[in-house]
């Protein structure tokens, strides 16, 4: 599959070196500084949005890698318990073959009639039929673990063949990001001071002027969306890390994850399933503690906070922070 990428990837950086190269001065004498600039940021945007694309498809890899590990863990664990039980049972039954192969040897009607205490061997008989009924029954059950723990084993060997297929996925979307994290960096060291400055559109909200406009979460009484809210606003300022799920760096889903795991709500790892994970509101009833997915494949998502604003992972390089609910398009609201 990585065969068939790659002629996208190459375009989409193609694209962009291009651009960087424009910025860096490979242009017409007469090209507009200000138009440069402003397509190299553009270029930036694009290259950001889709390692963000990226991240979202190396989280989903990453965590069914992670249930892989476990049910190969606990597949592993089952066949060393049931190893156990047939290593048991074969011990149990080795010993009541190997007494009956030593008294075997003697007719039990002549053994009747040489027994001093033929009420005694009467007693020993009845109990050996019994044994051997029992016997019977055990390597019965001996059979079915068997069959079971060679299925166990058909499965846990297909689960460990995917699971590696799974890692190997999680790798190839790993390098995704970091080569288009890379070329990003790229053209914001193509840029000016002043012009990468304009591009940190931090400056479009900033937490000192908004905790005053923002309704106060008492409002909502001690809800599990209020605990998300708080959660999410003390995270302000930490840093997007893609494929970080706190406490101290975060991406775009990761912080949901974080925030809502405080108020005791599990979520699940990806913006698309975060989008799935409630009931959809349209965007006028939004409420503080919804959750906001943005763009047609929902790779984006935030937390709404109140007074038309979200709280978010912005994008690598950027730290967490308010921004306008509608920052986006293709805006999405569910209520968990």
């Amino acid at each position: 599959m990585a065969s068939h990428r790659r002629p996208a990837r190459v375009t989409v950086l193609t694209a962009a070196a291009a651009t960087a190269a424009t910025a860096l001065g490979a242009v017409p004498a007469h090209a507009d500084p200000g138009a440069t600039a402003q397509s190299t940021r553009a270029a930036v945007d694009r290259l950001f949005e889709e390692a963000e694309q990226a991240t979202e498809r190396y989280n989903r890899a990453d965590e069914k890698a992670d249930q892989l590990r476990r049910t190969v863990s606990q597949a592993q664990d089952s066949l060393a318990r049931g190893q156990e039980r047939i290593n048991r049972m074969r011990g149990a039954l080795g010993s009541v073959a190997g007494a009956q192969y030593r008294s075997g040897g003697i007719d039990p009607a002549l053994a009747l009639l040489l027994s001093s205490d033929p009420d005694s061997y009467l007693d020993r008989a009845s109990v050996l039929d019994r044994v051997t009924a029992r016997q019977g029954a055990a390597l019965d059950e001996l059979r079915r673990e068997l069959r079971e723990r060679a299925q166990e084993r058909a499965e846990a060997g297909t689960a460990l063949a995917e699971l590696e297929r799974s890692r190997a996925e999680v790798a190839r979307h790993k390098r995704t990001v970091e080569g288009k994290l890379a070329e990003a960096r790229r053209l914001l060291a193509s840029l000016s001071a002043a012009e990468r400055a304009g591009f940190d559109r931090a400056s479009r909200s900033g937490r000192e002027s908004l905790d005053e406009e923002l309704p106060p979460l008492g409002d909502l009484g001690p809800s599990r969306a209020a605990a998300a809210v708080i959660a999410a606003r003390s995270a302000i300022g930490r840093p997007y890390v893609w494929g970080a799920a706190g406490p101290s760096a975060f991406d775009c889903s990761g912080l949901m994850v974080w925030s809502y795991r405080q108020a005791g709500i599990a979520l699940p790892r990806t913006s698309q399933a975060q989008r799935s994970a409630g009931r959809r509101i349209p965007l006028s009833q939004a409420q503080p503690g919804d959750l906001v997915t943005y763009r047609s494949d929902a790779s984006h998502v935030a937390i709404y906070a109140g007074n038309g604003q979200v709280i978010h992972a912005p994008y690598p390089g950027a730290r967490v922070r308010y921004d306008p609910v509608t920052m986006m398009s293709h805006v999405t609201v569910t209520r968990v």
